[in-house]
């Protein structure tokens, strides 16, 4: 997987980030989502690095990037200060502005850094979600159980860490299976390091956090956001999974317009939750006639 690339570490905001980096042209950030790792660009970063310098960390917390402790506040899992990272270690490798691409809980990174650092971003793009904030105040029963492991993974430290613990890959294969999948979904490479990471000492207290500061400083913030008229202001595509859930309960184009200034276009792909690997040259598709090619 990801040929051409080079796997390094580097510092930014005082975080060690596990990042892979390849190809040359216009900077684009791929952020990846739970509980996944970087890996989960192998289908698609290394066709976008013929055209884009792409970087593709691991987010604060997961993968083999830096793991703050679990505090009372969540605050260093907060999406501000995931996002701050990214922003700074863009800002470290020489790129003050740059698109990003990101699925899932990199996704709410993504939202928070286009933002708070609106002339940092240029373009963006969302993969299978809506904004947190809506996702809370629309809560129904079918939200509440199709995405049961939001209210699961925010419950108190150490509950869910210590049953997740007991046996972290059936609780990977469960957490994975939104749609029906087998063990063989994910590319080995790809599950292997997924695994790894969540076997690593503080991954899965991590990711509990960031789901903790989801129901609580996220939304201070986000709420806040809203009352001070923040919206984003880049151009913004939203691709969601025909197989999932996201299409079914909302409609996330105009959705997403409640949440923006700028442009707003997107559309399903063929796929369930995890849109890049199940579909990976639609996803593609939807890029290439997005992302600009030039500098912004």
């Amino acid at each position: 997987m990801f040929e051409g690339f080079a796997l390094e570490r580097r510092t930014s905001n005082g975080r060690t980030l596990r990042l892979r980096r390849g190809g040359s042209g216009p900077p684009l950030l791929l952020l990846h989502g739970n509980p996944q790792t970087h890996a989960m660009w192998h289908k698609v970063a290394p066709v976008l690095a013929r055209r884009f310098t792409v970087i593709c960390p691991d987010l604060t917390g997961y993968g083999f990037s830096d793991k703050p402790p679990v505090s009372e506040d969540h605050a260093p899992y907060a999406k501000r200060a995931m996002a701050a990272d990214m922003l700074a270690l863009m800002q470290g490798l020489g790129f003050p502005r740059f698109q990003v691409v990101a699925h899932d809980r990199g996704a709410r990174v993504a939202h928070r850094l286009a933002l708070d650092a609106p002339d940092a971003v240029t373009r963006l793009c969302v993969m299978d979600i809506v904004p947190t904030l809506h996702h809370f105040e629309q809560t129904d029963m079918d939200f509440a159980l199709g995405y049961y492991h939001w209210f699961f993974l925010a419950q108190p430290h150490p509950k869910p860490e210590r049953m997740i613990l007991r046996d972290v890959e059936d609780w990977f294969d469960a957490q994975t299976s939104r749609e029906p999948k087998d063990r063989g979904f994910f590319h080995p490479e790809a599950r292997a390091d997924y695994l790894a990471a969540l076997h690593a000492p503080g991954t899965v207290a991590a990711i509990c956090e960031d789901y903790r500061a989801a129901t609580t400083i996220d939304l201070v913030h986000d709420r806040a956001s809203r009352s001070a008229g923040d919206r984003v202001r880049c151009p913004l595509l939203v691709l969601w999974g025909a197989k999932g859930k996201i299409g079914q309960w909302y409609a996330p184009v105009d959705v997403w317009r409640d949440y923006s200034s700028g442009t707003v276009t997107g559309g399903t792909v063929p796929s369930g939750h995890y849109v890049a690997e199940e579909a990976p040259e639609d996803v593609l598709a939807a890029l290439d006639g997005f992302l600009s090619r030039t500098e912004e």
